[in-house]
């Protein structure tokens, strides 16, 4: 059975923050502090993984690169709590992720999102940059709520994570395996533009990795 999954990033003005602090902001908390998410993001930075081409092939118990790529995978495929953002297991008020932030803009230039299907975003961006660039972004594993001030105190980090030079981009762009149409944003353009934009027009920004079945 196949799965979907979605990473966004859309741009609030900080009254949508400030409401959607509340219910955000202990369920990151809750992901940053569960003990195998700590686990694996320290195993991931003592050991990056190899190039992704390696990964495949017959699955073997107890090889290290196999456990390794497993434990990834895990890491950033969305965790329980902020899951319940999607599942509706946050207090019955009528709150739902998709209609109460996804769609609270209209204008689709403040949202970065990336639907997958049988594939993870997050994960492929993650790998692409690397531990130490992804150690720039805030939040935990592509989830996140900052308030306007937030956004611009944090622009500098993210452009450091973000920015390339020419082999770097060209390292990077062949480590992200996901497929994009022509006009599509990648994982590499879309949350630095995202950042850029809400940054100058003085909004802030909240990320959601998700499962989605």
């Amino acid at each position: 059975m196949g799965i979907t999954s979605a990473w966004a990033i859309s741009s609030h003005n900080d009254s949508v923050t400030d409401e959607l602090a509340p219910r955000v902001l202990p369920l990151i908390a809750a992901e940053r502090q569960d003990p195998r998410a700590q686990e694996s993001r320290r195993l991931w930075h003592r050991s990056p993984l190899p190039d992704h081409r390696t990964w495949y092939g017959p699955p073997t118990a107890g090889d290290p690169l196999t456990e390794a790529v497993a434990s990834f995978l895990q890491l950033t495929a969305g965790g329980e709590h902020i899951q319940q953002l999607y599942d509706g297991m946050c207090p019955d008020d009528g709150f739902r992720l998709v209609h109460d932030v996804w769609e609270r803009d209209e204008s689709p230039e403040q949202m970065f999102l990336s639907i997958q299907s049988k594939d993870y975003a997050l994960a492929s961006f993650f790998h692409a940059i690397g531990p130490r660039r992804a150690a720039l972004i805030p939040g935990w594993c592509g989830s996140f709520l900052l308030t306007a001030t937030e956004v611009r105190s944090t622009l500098p980090r993210v452009e450091r994570a973000l920015s390339f030079g020419q082999e770097e981009r060209a390292a990077a762009e062949a480590q992200d395996w996901l497929d994009y149409a022509p006009d599509e944003e990648t994982v590499l353009t879309g949350p630095l533009r995202q950042w850029r934009q809400a940054a100058e027009a003085g909004l802030g920004l909240c990320g959601v990795n998700l499962h989605i079945y």
